[in-house]
């Protein structure tokens, strides 16, 4: 099997939906020789951070000089972006032939009436081989969907678990109570490890430390009361938090600060457990970590953001952020989201602050909404909109539109973000910028 033919084979197996439970997963990695019991991950879940924790702490141990892999979800810009190890993606050749190995496991679970794995279950089971094969000294692994159900949650062998911020998000699958989903979230929690959190919701937070308690664990939460001496700018920003004196970090975003702290806490209780995470390490990793499309400036001249905002917790942070950052600069947007998310509460929030809307319909995904039907959502709301019919287009109008006091705002689903850097480059150099 060569890279286009796994490729074409996960494609396939992508059309079959996703299924909560874990099962299957158990079966397919049974028949691999559960390779994920030799390694050790730290699991984050939760409904908005994952990425960005992610980055952080995955970040700090790869400047500390130990071998780290990360799984994450979804990619903006390559299919091998899901799996890395010092943030170097998974190799054409290494995807192939451990795409063929799983392929040939899943077939054997199929004929034997055991069950078809689902595509998340088939890449994390190639991501579990390869970190293997890569001798991995840590995994930061985030979760999918949820997390007691989550196909990442079969792992045991959990040195830590991170709940970042959770609000009401997938409500269809987790729960219709701010209490159901923080009790999906706290899921991933194994006893006697070490636990750490955002600060939550009082319902939410009552939850985490009730799963605590029952698996004896400690659970450090962040104090938002010791952030302090905060520095916002679009050039970097810095804080201090507890014994951490100026912090400075690269990532964008008013709600940046909340998730370095969060990172910052599990970082204080790795160390507790033994890791050698030492200080240059942490200041060095916490200023070098990068995620693209949360808060991300791609373009100064003129200003183009692009942000993940696909749910009501998420909407509020980038309004937040417009408003610290561009105080009185006019807002153009290209926005996109799929039909099972909540966009009217997106849409309530974001698009007061506009000065003109173009939806979009992201690319090659069932869940998209099109653009038309999200047109005739926004103009509930601003009547400033036009649809799109393509994200070409969208790039197009928008930058004939916009003068020098304008901000682009390319937000909603992650999964059309890449796509639409990649049309703002072509843009920018068909007209010679």
């Amino acid at each position: 099997m060569n890279y286009e033919e796994a490729r074409e084979y996960l494609d396939q197996v992508s059309k079959g939906g996703s299924v909560l439970g874990l099962d299957n997963m158990r079966e397919l990695l049974k028949r691999l020789e559960n390779p994920q019991d030799s390694l050790k991950f730290v699991h984050i879940s939760g409904t908005n951070g994952k990425g960005s924790v992610l980055a952080y702490v995955s970040t700090v141990f790869k400047e500390a000089g130990y071998r780290t892999g990360r799984y994450i979800s979804p990619t903006l810009f390559s299919y091998r972006e899901k799996i890395q190890v010092n943030e170097r993606f998974i190799g054409r050749e290494d995807l192939a032939r451990l795409t063929a190995k799983v392929k040939k496991a899943a077939e054997e679970m199929k004929n034997s009436g055991k069950g078809s794995p689902t595509i998340f279950e088939i890449e994390t089971a190639l991501a579990f081989l390869y970190f293997v094969e890569q001798k991995c000294d840590i995994v930061i692994l985030e979760t999918g969907l949820g997390g007691a159900l989550d196909a990442t949650n079969v792992i045991t062998t959990s040195v830590m678990e991170v709940i970042t911020s959770i609000s009401m998000d997938h409500m269809e699958f987790l729960g219709d109570t701010l209490g159901k989903i923080a009790l999906q979230k706290a899921g991933i929690i194994k006893p006697h490890t070490a636990v750490v959190s955002a600060m939550q919701e009082t319902e939410a937070a009552e939850v985490i430390l009730d799963v605590c308690r029952k698996k004896e664990c400690i659970c450090n939460m962040v104090d938002p009361k010791q952030i302090e001496h905060i520095s916002y700018g679009c050039d970097g920003q810095s804080f201090s938090y507890k014994n951490w004196d100026n912090i400075k970090i690269s990532l964008m975003g008013s709600y940046q600060i909340k998730n370095a702290a969060l990172a910052l806490e599990a970082i204080e209780a790795l160390r507790e457990l033994g890791y050698q995470l030492n200080d240059n390490a942490v200041y060095q990793g916490m200023k070098k970590a990068v995620w693209k499309g949360r808060f991300t400036i791609i373009s100064k001249e003129p200003f183009i953001i692009m942000d993940g905002a696909h749910n009501q917790a998420a909407a509020e942070e980038l309004v937040r952020s417009l408003k610290l950052y561009y105080p009185g600069k006019k807002f153009y947007y290209i926005f996109g989201m799929f039909r099972d998310k909540d966009y009217h509460q997106v849409i309530r929030l974001t698009a007061p602050l506009a000065e003109y809307i173009i939806t979009v319909e992201t690319p090659e995904n069932p869940r998209a909404l099109p653009a038309e039907e999200l047109k005739k959502a926004v103009a509930e709301v601003n009547p400033s909109v036009e649809a799109a019919g393509s994200l070409r287009m969208a790039v197009n109008q928008v930058m004939e539109q916009i003068d020098k006091d304008a901000v682009i705002v390319i937000f909603g689903s992650l999964s059309f973000l890449g796509e639409a850097e990649m049309a703002i480059n072509r843009y920018k150099m068909e007209v010679g910028d």
